[in-house]
């Protein structure tokens, strides 16, 4: 006796119009099948239907019982298949695109953004334009700061080649330089005295021709020159009264520095240490 039959039964018809025996069944049939349900809900993975005939009769519908059996297995066997095909059907996931767009803006941006994160692993690999912008902004500047760097080295070798070539047009090889000047050693305006300044081998010379006599040529040896690039660092002469007595006396400068020969009895002598000396720099 199928119990949904008989509970419809005596929901539609009223009690007294049912024998006793079938009111007794009819309770203890609702008892069992509602324990039977508890039992077996939490492991249920598929519901049954029972598809019955809805003929009406005289007295009411026809039993369950009534009905083959045939169709009783074919019908649960279809409402179960459709509850299975139901429950393992995986959702369809839809494409931002085909999506509806969302009322609220952030809603929306919110979504493109999920989508965005599901949909990354899934990418190819990055095109050479897209793997750039991924660059941390530290290594642009370090880029530029040895790009600053490679430019300072390129420029000082640069500076320093261009003065070694002016020097050459200007002093030669070996570093030459020629002045004239009075300073009273048998001289005059009209013939005054001749004075080579020379850098040889990192030695410096200098030779005074009095009042151009060549026979009378004095030779002064001034400082060894100690460093790279020194052998062909020029030698130049200048002449002012630096001790104040009234002779000019002649100054040596090398790159900025400055070495002075006193005038004295009819010569130049280096000057001794603690001298009192007043240079100009022209």
């Amino acid at each position: 006796m199928n119990p949904n039959h008989l509970r419809r039964a005596a929901e539609s018809l009223p009690l007294r119009q049912l024998p006793p025996s079938d009111v007794e069944r009819v309770s203890t049939v609702h008892e069992e099948d509602e324990a039977s349900w508890k039992e077996a809900r939490p492991t249920s993975v598929v519901r049954r239907y029972q598809v019955l005939a809805d003929v009406k009769t005289e007295v009411g519908r026809v039993r369950a019982d009534a009905l083959p059996e045939s169709s009783l297995v074919s019908t649960r066997r279809s409402a179960a298949q459709r509850q299975n095909e139901t429950r393992t059907a995986a959702p369809v996931r839809r494409r931002a695109s085909e999506r509806q767009p969302a009322a609220n803006p952030a809603v929306a941006a919110r979504e493109r953004a999920r989508e965005r994160r599901t949909e990354e692993p899934l990418r190819s690999a990055p095109s050479p334009q897209q793997a750039g912008r991924r660059y941390h902004w530290l290594l642009w500047l370090g880029l530029f700061w040895l790009a600053m760097v490679v430019g300072w080295v390129v420029l000082t070798a640069l500076t320093g080649w261009w003065q070694t070539t002016l020097d050459d047009w200007r002093y030669g090889r070996p570093r030459t330089f020629q002045i004239d000047a009075v300073v009273g050693h048998n001289d005059s305006p009209t013939n005054p005295s001749h004075f080579i300044a020379l850098n040889l081998n990192r030695h410096v010379e200098i030779i005074e021709f009095p009042g151009g006599d060549a026979t009378k040529a004095r030779i002064y040896l001034g400082p060894v020159l100690v460093g790279p690039g020194q052998d062909l660092a020029p030698v130049t002469l200048s002449f002012q009264d630096v001790n104040g007595d009234g002779k000019p006396d002649m100054v040596v400068t090398i790159e900025g520095s400055h070495f002075f020969f006193i005038n004295e009895d009819g010569s130049f002598r280096p000057a001794r240490p603690g001298e009192p000396l007043r240079f100009t720099s022209s």
